[in-house]
């Protein structure tokens, strides 16, 4: 499994094409309200609905399948869409046609005029929510814990799990990004060259060579 930090791809929406002034001419403070707005709540809904549903309902599998619910909304928004939209990164996976797993992160990061086309205040907003859910996930997780409450324990490390995969993606997009690109694809072509190598000659004189490998250019 490797990966690489390469530009967004050309299926994504560039930056500049959403108009981020109001009929006035003045700068709107939020270029991506409703994305904004569901950025925060799906992740505010999963967590509201865990702390306060004993308050009106015991069923615990109906707690547990909301939860999941809206864990599962806000996981594909914030890696599909306010992820790229709110500070121009992506991350996600694929695999090449020798069965490997490449993990890809997307930045905008480094290039010119990067800074002037995301809005600060979205920017904000996106990581300030990232970072302190599972936080707070991580605190349930320890009260379930030495609560001996197993079966909310088992919710909350699937939340733990979600979160945290978007969380580690987008810091990996954040601070992995431009410093890493050349060294990352460098020592990846260089492993899979030496790989191929050792295999041809351990292989008998008669066997045909092996297919190659599809890199992240």
């Amino acid at each position: 499994m490797s990966s690489a930090t390469v530009p967004l791809l050309d299926d994504t929406v560039p930056f500049g094409d959403e108009e981020d002034l109001n009929p006035n001419g003045t700068p709107k403070r939020l270029s991506h309200p409703y994305v904004t707005f569901f950025h925060v709540f799906f992740r505010g809904a999963a967590l509201a609905t865990y702390l306060f549903w004993t308050l009106f309902n015991d069923s615990f599998i109906k707690c547990f399948l909301l939860v999941v619910f809206w864990l599962s909304a806000d996981f594909y928004l914030v890696k599909n869409l306010s992820g790229r939209l709110l500070v121009g990164m992506r991350w996600w996976n694929y695999v090449d046609d020798d069965g490997r797993s490449h993990w890809v992160f997307e930045s905008k990061k480094g290039e010119a005029g990067y800074e002037s086309r995301v809005n600060p205040h979205e920017a904000r907003i996106f990581w300030t929510a990232l970072v302190v859910c599972p936080a707070v996930w991580g605190l349930f997780f320890v009260v379930a814990l030495f609560g001996f409450k197993f079966k909310w324990m088992l919710l909350v490390m699937i939340a733990l799990s979600l979160n945290g995969a978007n969380l580690y993606g987008y810091i990996k997009c954040n601070f992995g990004a431009n410093a890493n690109l050349k060294a990352t694809t460098t020592d990846f072509v260089r492993s899979q060259v030496l790989k191929n190598a050792v295999n041809l000659m351990s292989q008998p004189s008669t066997s045909s060579a092996p297919r190659g490998n599809t890199t992240v250019a």
